[in-house]
């Protein structure tokens, strides 16, 4: 399989996709789309709308979990570390106690134990894989949004607005939400992907935890499925987003990032898996010429 590719082929294939993800925004009638991807194998980068904001639903769980392998790095918090499952957490805004509604994360793996613990390792993996809103919320308590900050300064991941953890909607109606960008989605990916989130290891160990990923609708969702992709997804009513680590067999990995935004009266659609398809067909088409 070539790796190298002539440019003039390139910048036919980036012409073609941006006419096609148009498309796609068009025909899902969405209000704002944002993508970024790298391929490793090409080293092809492209983006569209790729530093526009998002709300960023549950991606900002990357994040968190970045935050959580900081401390375990360096060896200021344990994986095996117990954590009390409580359902309990301050607001932002007033510093009033709120609670998670249990219609709108119901998660057994979580839930089933309130009033006991769980390790930070499983919750990690519930926070990712099954995105426990719970779950994300004692891990924000346990190392805490400056931490997670620091974690994000230091490898120089910005677009990325983490002010809170979830739920806490004195904050959400005082306009206090988390934001993201494509790009600054990527650039957590990215050095997952490498290695070089703090270490091999603990880049190791939080792929493997989101290559378990249990909600496959968006980017698996156009690729063959013979792909593997260490992902997260995030949803809420009024977007859809995933970013991903797509894994094909006899190549390099790619990392893409699709973010969308449609109004309050649309189903969210196919809008991510079309545009994963197209980013494949693209990349496929480039290496096999």
């Amino acid at each position: 399989m070539k790796t190298a590719t002539p440019i003039a082929s390139v910048a036919a294939s980036e012409i073609s996709l941006y006419r096609s993800v148009l498309q796609i925004k068009n025909d899902h009638d969405l209000e704002e789309l944002g993508i970024s991807f790298w391929d490793a194998q090409t080293t092809i980068q492209w983006s569209y709308n790729a530093d526009h904001y998002f709300h960023a639903a549950s991606t900002m769980k990357l994040a968190v979990l970045l935050g959580v392998f900081r401390q375990i790095d360096r060896g200021e918090l344990a994986l095996d570390a117990p954590v009390h499952v409580r359902n309990r957490f301050t607001s932002i805004v007033n510093q009033e106690p709120f609670m998670l509604d249990l219609g709108r994360d119901a998660d057994p793996d979580v839930y089933g134990h309130l009033g006991k613990t769980l390790t930070v390792r499983e919750l990690a993996y519930w926070m990712i894989t099954k995105s426990s809103n719970l779950a994300t919320n004692l891990l924000v308590d346990v190392v805490g949004i400056e931490t997670i900050q620091h974690a994000l300064d230091e490898l120089a991941i910005d677009g990325i607005r983490l002010l809170r953890g979830v739920e806490d909607q004195a904050a959400f109606e005082a306009g206090l939400n988390n934001e993201v960008t494509a790009n600054g989605l990527l650039k957590i990916l990215r050095v997952i992907a490498d290695g070089k989130a703090y270490s091999e290891e603990a880049s190791h160990q939080m792929l493997t935890i989101m290559l378990d990923q249990q909600y496959r609708s968006g980017i698996p969702a156009g690729l063959p499925k013979a792909a593997r992709v260490a992902h997260k997804t995030g949803n809420i009513s009024t977007v859809h987003h995933d970013a991903g680590i797509v894994f094909l067999e006899g190549r390099k990995p790619y990392v893409l990032v699709i973010l969308t935004q449609f109004s309050a009266d649309k189903a969210r659609g196919t809008a991510v898996a079309d545009v994963s398809r197209d980013i494949y067909n693209t990349l496929s088409e480039l290496t096999h010429e």
